[in-house]
Parts: C-alpha cells; sequence; structure tokens
C-alpha cells in the first residue's frame, strides 16, 4: 500500500531537489528557507493537487485540511491572523510551475483585505494611502484573474482619475482617489459578474488557488510551453506567502538582481531597483526603475547585505541566478531565487567562466549551453558607421539584430508574419497577452522596462532580439506610430533595424555583417570571452563525441566552407542539384530522347564530363573525407516546364512552337497522380538506360583524376529509393560493372563503397536483407517522415500542421525534430537488423534532422556513426553530438 499523499510543505520542509512537486518557485523558497536568508515564511501548494484539480475540477479532499494546518502555523510564527480588522496579515498567492514560465500564470497579492481589515493595515502602517493603494491593486488583480473581469475595465477608470489629477503615474494618486477607485473597482465587479467582491479573507484565499490552478490552462501559458517544448501535463503549484511591501515610503522599495549580467554574462551585481513600489512594478515595466548600483547610494547597507545573499546563492546553485527581493523599511527580504534565463553569449561565458573557476567540469559546462544557442551566436551583426545615429537608445536586452515592418499589437503581427513579413513589435511595454505576438517577430521593441521586464525577460529566453526602456519614443498604439524625441514620427508599416545588442533603434533597413563568433568558427581562431568560450566548448564536445558530423553540400564551395566549419565529410551530395541552370538542357534532351538510344547516349555523353568535374571539385575540398554521393532521385519531370503553363502555352499560340510540343508530350508521358511515390531513385535508374552507369562513370573518373593529382578521394556512392534488396542488388552490379571499367581503363584500383538511403517504410523493415547487398545505410528521414505518416511535407505544413501544433496532436513538427516513436523506431529496428547480417555497416542520417538537437541526442542513442546537416548548422551539431555522451554517461539532460 503506497504512503499517503502530501499536498502541502512549508517552506522549511522543501528543497531545490523537489522542483517537480514544488516548482521551481516553491524549491527555490524552500532552499533559501534550508540556507538560512531572509525569505518571507509561508507554504506551497503541490503540482499533485494541481493535477488532481485539472482532472476532476475538485481539489483533493485532503487540500483544504492541510493548507488550513499550515495557515494556521504562518499565522502563530508571524503573530498576526490572515484579514484581521486590526493588524492583518496578508499573503500573496502565486504559480510555481516546475520550468519558468515567466507571466504565464496568475499571481493575486493581498489576499486578506477586505474593508475592515484594510482600515488596520492603515493604522498599523501609519500610510492611509499605502493600504487603500493594495486594497485597490487587490480588487483590481482578484477581479480580472480570479473572477474573469474584463482588465481594461479597470485600466480605463484608473486612466480617468490619472487625467482628472493630470498625473501620469498610479503612484500619484492620493487617499481620496484611490478610496473612489476601490469603491468603482467593486461596483465593475457587480456588473460584469452579478457578484460582489469577496470579503471573506479565507474565501479570497481559495478562490485565489484555484485560479492559479486554472492559468495552467491559460491561452498564454499554452503558447508559451508550446514554444519551449514544455510538457502539458506537470501542473503548477502555488505558493502562499506572508506579503512584505516595498511602497511604505524613502526606505522602502522592490527589485530584481542578477548574480552577473544575464545579457553578456560578465561577473558582478546586475538588476533593477524601484523605490518605494511593489515587486509587480518592476517586472511590468510601468514604471522606470533605477540601475541596482543606485541602491548603494540610497541604502549602502542594504546593498552590501543583497551582496552578500547573491553570492551565497550564486555558490550554492554555481550558476547565474535570478534574484527578487523587498526592503521593507530598511528590511531585505529575499522573495524568490531561480537559475536566471540568459542570452546565447551569457551562456557561453558563464558556462566557460564557472568551469574556469573550478566550480563546474568541463561535462558540466557543456550540458550548460546547446546548439540552438549556438546558432545564434552565428547570426549576423548590423554593419553600423558613425553616420548611422540611431532614432533612439534603450536597454540591450536580448543581443542580436534584426530588421522588420513596425506593428504596434500581437494580432497585426502575427498576421503579418504569417503572410511572410518580418516585423518588429513595438510596444509601451509587454504583458504577457503579447506572447504570440513576440513570438511572430523578429524583434521587440518597448518604451519602458529594463533587463528585468517582461519584455527583455521573454525575449531573452525566445532568443528573440529586444531592446527596452527606450525613454526617447512615445508609443501611440491608438494611431499606430511612435514619435522621437527630435520629433521623428514612424509609422506602422515602417521599417527599422533593432541592435539588441547595442540597444539602439535605426530607421530603415541597416546592412549585416558575419558575426565575430561566425568568423571564428569559419577559421578556428579569434579573440573575446564569448567566442573564446564558444570554441572551447566546441573543443570538448569533439574530444568526447561518438557520432561524426558530415555535411549536406552539393557545390565544392559549399563543401570547402562546411570543411572550415568542422565538417568530417559529406554525408549527402545531392546530384540532381548539378542539372539545374544551363545544364537543364542536357537533362531535357535525354528525357525527350525517350525511344532513340542514339539521341540518349549523346544527350548522357554530354552531361558525363560535367558531372565529372562536379565530383571532382567535392572531392578536392573534401580531400581525405568521405563524400557520399546520391545518384539521381527526383522524378524527371521536375526538370521540364510546368504541365499547365506548357499546356496553356501550347494551347493558345497561333503556330505552336513544335520543341514545344514535343516537351509537352513527353510532360503528358511522364505525369504521376503521386510522383513523390512514383518513377524515382532507384526506380529511375533502372528504368532509364545509362543514366546510372553515366552518374557512377563521372564518380569513378572523378576519383581516377584526383588519386592521378595526389589526391586522397574516398567518394561513396548512395542509392536511393530502395524498398527491396533485389532492386539494389541490380543497381550494385550495374555500378559495380562500370567501377570495374574505369579500373581496368586507368590501370587504378578503385574502392567506392556502394550503400543505399534508407527511406521507405518497407527498407526499414526488411534492412536486415538489404544489408546484404550495402556497404552503409543512409537514412533519409524526411522522406521516411512522408511515407511513415503519409502525408506530403510541403501541403501538410501548409494546411493542417498549424492545427496539430495548436491541438496538442504534434508536441513540435515531426519535420523539425525526429518522430521517436514512430519513425526513431524504424530506425532503431533498421540499425539492428542491418547489422546482425553485417556488423562492420555503416550507418548515418542525412535529412535535417542531423542538425536538430533533440534529433541528435536519439541519433546517439540509436547507435548511429554520423549525422549529417547543412554546413550552418554543423558547430550545433557537434556540440550536441558531445552533449548526447554527456548527458548519457551523467544521467542529465540540462543543469539550467
Amino acid at each position: 500500500m503506497s504512503p499517503p499523499t502530501k499536498y502541502v510543505y512549508e517552506f522549511a520542509e522543501g528543497s531545490r531537489d523537489m522542483a517537480g512537486l514544488l516548482g521551481g518557485k516553491g524549491a527555490g523558497l524552500a532552499e533559501m528557507t534550508r540556507l538560512g536568508l531572509p525569505v518571507p515564511p509561508g507554504f506551497t501548494v503541490t503540482t499533485e493537487a494541481c493535477k488532481v484539480y485539472l482532472a476532476t475540477g475538485e481539489e483533493p479532499d485532503e487540500l483544504g485540511v492541510e493548507a488550513a494546518r499550515a495557515l494556521a502555523g504562518l499565522e502563530r510564527g508571524m503573530g498576526r491572523t490572515l484579514g484581521a480588522p486590526d493588524d492583518p496579515l496578508l499573503v500573496s498567492v502565486r504559480s510555481g510551475a516546475r520550468f519558468s514560465m515567466p507571466g504565464m500564470m496568475e499571481t493575486i497579492l493581498d489576499i486578506g483585505l477586505n474593508d475592515m481589515s484594510v482600515g488596520g493595515l492603515a493604522k498599523v502602517s501609519g500610510r492611509e494611502r499605502f493600504a487603500w493603494d493594495s486594497y485597490r491593486r487587490l480588487i483590481q488583480m482578484f477581479g480580472r484573474t480570479v473572477m474573469g473581469v474584463d482588465g481594461d475595465l479597470f485600466e480605463r477608470a484608473v486612466a480617468a482619475h490619472k487625467e482628472r489629477r493630470a498625473v501620469a503615474g498610479d503612484h500619484e494618486l492620493d487617499t481620496g482617489e484611490l478610496l473612489a477607485l476601490t469603491d468603482e473597482f467593486k461596483d465593475v465587479i457587480r456588473k460584469e459578474t452579478g457578484e460582489d467582491f469577496p470579503q471573506d479573507p479565507a474565501e479570497q484565499l481559495s478562490w485565489a488557488v484555484r485560479a492559479v490552478f486554472d492559468s495552467w490552462n491559460g491561452e498564454r501559458a499554452h503558447i508559451y510551453r508550446r514554444r519551449e517544448h514544455i510538457p502539458e501535463d506537470l501542473g503548477t503549484a502555488v505558493n502562499i506567502q506572508a506579503m512584505v511591501f516595498g511602497n511604505l515610503g524613502p526606505d522602502s522599495g522592490t527589485g530584481v538582481a542578477f548574480t552577473r549580467d544575464p545579457a553578456t554574462g560578465e561577473s558582478g551585481v546586475y538588476g533593477d531597483y524601484l523605490p518605494d513600489a511593489q515587486g509587480e512594478d518592476v517586472v511590468a515595466g510601468v514604471r522606470d526603475a533605477l540601475p541596482l548600483s543606485e541602491l548603494a547610494i540610497i541604502a549602502p547597507r542594504t546593498y552590501a547585505e543583497l551582496g552578500d545573499h547573491l553570492r551565497v546563492l550564486e555558490d550554492h546553485y554555481r550558476d547565474l541566478c535570478d534574484v527578487e527581493f523587498t526592503v521593507e523599511r530598511g528590511k531585505l527580504w529575499i522573495l524568490q531565487t531561480r537559475v536566471g534565463k540568459r542570452t546565447a553569449e551569457a551562456a557561453f561565458r558563464i558556462a566557460h567562466d564557472l568551469r574556469a573557476d573550478g566550480r563546474i567540469s568541463r561535462d558540466e559546462a557543456l550540458v550548460r549551453v546547446d546548439g540552438a544557442e549556438l546558432t545564434r551566436l552565428m547570426f549576423p551583426r548590423f554593419d553600423t558607421t558613425p553616420a548611422d545615429v540611431p532614432l533612439a537608445h534603450g536597454v540591450p536586452a536580448s543581443p542580436g539584430a534584426a530588421v522588420g515592418a513596425v506593428v504596434f499589437d500581437s494580432a497585426h503581427a502575427e498576421r503579418r508574419a504569417a503572410a511572410g513579413e518580418h516585423v518588429v513589435l513595438v510596444r509601451r511595454e509587454t504583458t504577457p497577452d503579447d506572447l504570440p505576438g513576440m513570438i511572430a517577430a523578429q524583434a521587440v521593441l518597448t518604451s519602458r522596462g529594463g533587463k528585468t521586464s517582461h519584455a527583455a525577460v521573454v525575449a531573452r529566453g525566445m532568443g528573440k532580439v529586444c531592446v527596452c526602456g527606450a525613454e526617447a519614443l512615445t508609443v501611440d498604439p491608438v494611431a499606430r506610430r511612435f514619435t522621437t524625441e527630435a520629433g521623428v514620427v514612424v509609422h506602422e508599416g515602417d521599417i527599422l533595424s533593432v541592435d539588441g545588442t547595442a540597444g539602439t533603434v535605426h530607421r530603415g533597413a541597416l546592412p549585416l555583417t558575419a558575426s565575430d563568433v561566425g568568423r571564428a568558427l569559419e577559421t578556428g581562431t579569434g579573440t573575446g570571452p564569448v567566442t573564446e568560450a564558444v570554441l572551447g566548448a566546441l573543443a570538448h564536445a569533439d574530444s568526447v563525441r561518438r557520432l561524426q558530423v558530415r555535411a549536406n553540400a552539393d557545390t565544392p564551395e559549399d563543401a570547402a566552407r562546411a570543411r572550415a566549419l568542422g565538417a568530417q565529410g559529406i554525408g549527402l551530395c545531392r546530384t540532381e542539384h548539378m542539372f539545374l541552370g544551363e545544364r537543364r538542357a542536357l537533362i531535357e534532351s535525354m528525357i525527350l530522347a525517350a525511344g532513340d538510344d542514339t539521341a540518349r547516349e549523346r544527350a548522357l555523353a554530354a552531361l558525363l564530363p560535367q558531372q565529372r568535374e562536379d565530383f571532382i571539385g567535392m572531392l578536392a575540398a573534401m580531400d581525405g573525407l568521405p563524400v557520399t554521393i546520391r545518384l539521381l532521385d527526383p522524378p524527371l519531370h521536375e526538370f521540364l516546364p510546368d504541365r499547365t503553363e506548357l499546356a496553356v502555352r501550347v494551347a493558345s499560340a497561333v503556330h505552336p512552337d513544335p520543341h514545344d510540343r514535343q516537351v509537352l508530350r513527353a510532360v503528358e508521358r511522364m505525369h504521376e497522380e503521386n510522383p513523390m511515390l512514383g518513377l524515382r531513385g532507384v526506380r529511375l535508374g533502372l528504368a532509364v538506360p545509362g543514366l546510372m552507369a553515366m552518374q557512377v562513370r563521372a564518380v569513378a573518373e572523378a576519383v581516377t583524376n584526383r588519386l592521378g593529382a595526389g589526391g586522397r578521394p574516398y567518394a561513396e556512392i548512395m542509392i536511393p529509393l530502395v524498398g527491396t534488396v533485389e532492386e539494389l542488388r541490380l543497381a550494385r552490379a550495374e555500378a559495380e560493372h562500370v567501377l570495374a571499367e574505369v579500373a581496368a581503363e586507368t590501370g587504378t584500383h578503385l574502392d567506392c563503397p556502394i550503400g543505399t538511403m534508407i527511406e521507405l517504410p518497407r527498407a526499414a523493415l526488411t534492412a536486415g536483407r538489404i544489408a546484404e547487398a550495402a556497404d552503409f545505410f543512409s537514412f533519409g528521414t524526411n522522406d521516411l517522415t512522408q511515407t511513415t505518416w503519409g502525408l506530403s511535407r510541403d501541403d501538410a505544413e501548409a494546411s493542417f500542421f498549424p492545427l496539430y501544433l495548436e491541438k496538442g496532436v504534434f508536441g513540435v513538427s515531426p519535420f523539425e525534430s525526429i518522430d521517436q516513436e514512430g519513425v526513431g523506431r524504424l530506425v532503431e529496428l533498421a540499425v539492428e537488423a542491418g547489422r546482425a547480417v553485417n556488423p562492420s555497416l555503416e550507418t548515418g542520417v542525412c535529412g535535417e534532422h542531423g542538425g536538430d538537437p533533440d534529433s541528435i541526442h536519439f541519433f546517439h542513442r540509436a547507435g548511429l556513426d554520423y549525422v549529417s546537416c547543412s554546413p550552418f548548422r554543423i558547430p550545433a551539431a557537434r556540440l550536441e553530438a558531445g552533449r548526447a555522451v554527456v548527458t548519457e554517461r551523467t544521467g542529465t539532460s540540462d543543469t539550467r
């Protein structure tokens, strides 16, 4: 019999190792309590309680008793009672999922205030305005979050009072205005819901907990989880914590601190501080905060104490820590800590510096960075000159360079991005409701907020370019424009260049230049802390990885670049790409020669020297490394004009061109209802006499040419779309015959392995038979995914994929990351069966899954020998191949 489930934990009962149960925030509060830091006391309702609630619509029976017991303990410890009329205990109710989801779920502050206790709070605090401000905040937050009232109704009421008083900020409203607002807010709730704002503190607390549970299934939370690939079934914990107040006068305040700069990774104390304010004011960016360094001037003793706590936390977590704190009348309280989100630059630098300090191992440093971050570091930057005067400067919140058309709301951002435009989302400050627009945009620009605002935190987590707090901009979302201090007006649709590294905004599209990291990766050298960190991480990844990393490349130029980026060969050279451009006429003549052996042979003979020169260039660029050359794969009609356009041209011409008529007859003859599953690949090579022989001869002659030049050519011949071993045997026999001919003609020993592409389910399921005739397998996971799922990639992605992603049928597109349960299982079966027959069988993957981080980890576990991807993705693939080894042997996936 299993032990009874416990649904509530006091902070002192938990630890950082309980994040799955207590959520990240609850685990952090528990750990800080264990470390003896000044944490306001409280307790956590577990994710298990949330799961029961979401599954049944009811809280677990035991939850009420456990929560009441924990609340009673909190009241005893604080010497106050929740919502008491004389000296009330007030609590906050905050979400806390296992993985950080900043701003995506709900928070309710000041639970316990009502018409009676507000007077008690005013009396014990000695600040009547503070008490009524806290009460109106509670009603506003509770009405919107818990009771479902449109938040704009409250905002309009606040705006009317500010306009009447001719003030800009909420903090400038006096006690009388706040008292009137409180009554107005109650009326709004009564009118919109038919219910009164609850006066019973226990009822407030119970409703608030359920509202946080419900927010797990809110639209913005769903969007964020899909974006960040967070599982949908984890649920959220709820943290109930005694309130401390930063809005009690000049000796109070609130802030967010980082133990290192989250944008650059530079060591030191960074963050924002807002005197006489609540914590939500900093995160929301509604008031411009001071740099944290100002606290050293305002309250040097508090600043020194905060610095001590930050050092304790970074030493304990051995990572960048993000800390929320409040100063209440000179007393410092630590409200939250978590391992902080950081930019790609910061991730590499922090991991490198901590390893250099001996605080983490080389393996752990490697686990803390990933291929997606490395890819972002390779993005180009703006190539600016002194003449490029910015429209405005702001806080460089998330680095990179982005160009796009200005939009002022999420709906426009999504719509224009869906139409293929690049957009820049411009807001005064963002809120969680802006998440869809932030995802759609290339960059985010706000006129308020700092490095700890919602826009900054979310943009950094998504790798989006972001500039915050560009105070020189007056943003008018109604008129759909913003104005600079110099009077420049920028309208929706105008083009902006946003530099998230420098924190500048420019009108028009600035030219781009390669990143320092990108240049360093191609040359193997570079300067600067980030470049040094990247090269160090890659060096360690290369030293531990088992998977080789090859490139998909079709030209000598691409091959040379791939080699410079660390490719260990070419895993896929697509010969059909060599038939385009000026050569299309040659292959067209071969197609039109159906039934005319002489004409077909003449066309193939003309193609041979050009193919040979292509392969010579590829082998030279990859001298000493394998080059896997795939014979012609697509159906021949792809090299001919479009059927419909050609038919219209012939039908509409008074005197149709005889050549057009001939081509149209050929197109009609070769027309297939589903050419992806028709005459292509090995079928084409067997059906068109001489085609396969010409390509194999071109390979063989290129090898002999390079050998004669003193090179070390290593060519592999890949037969595509094999479904049965008989096809491969026939194709192999023809290829071996040609290789023997060239060897005899040149007196050269040719060793060109012959293998096949596994891209059909039947090939995977009969891999044991196919391995009898193959020297290697290369998994074409793009086509294997299409044929396994029974769909066309282009059609599906344009039609129902967005719906499937929205409905959760796919967590991620199976073309983006390998479907491990279906397609992945076929890969595993084929590798196992193939090697049972041929233990020396080489296996690799050459679809774009070869550059996807999650897929690379799977291919490592599946026992493949190499992955192959586009040249630009090679550094990230090298890094992930190393991380796959480290995570496997340590049993971890990511320590951040």
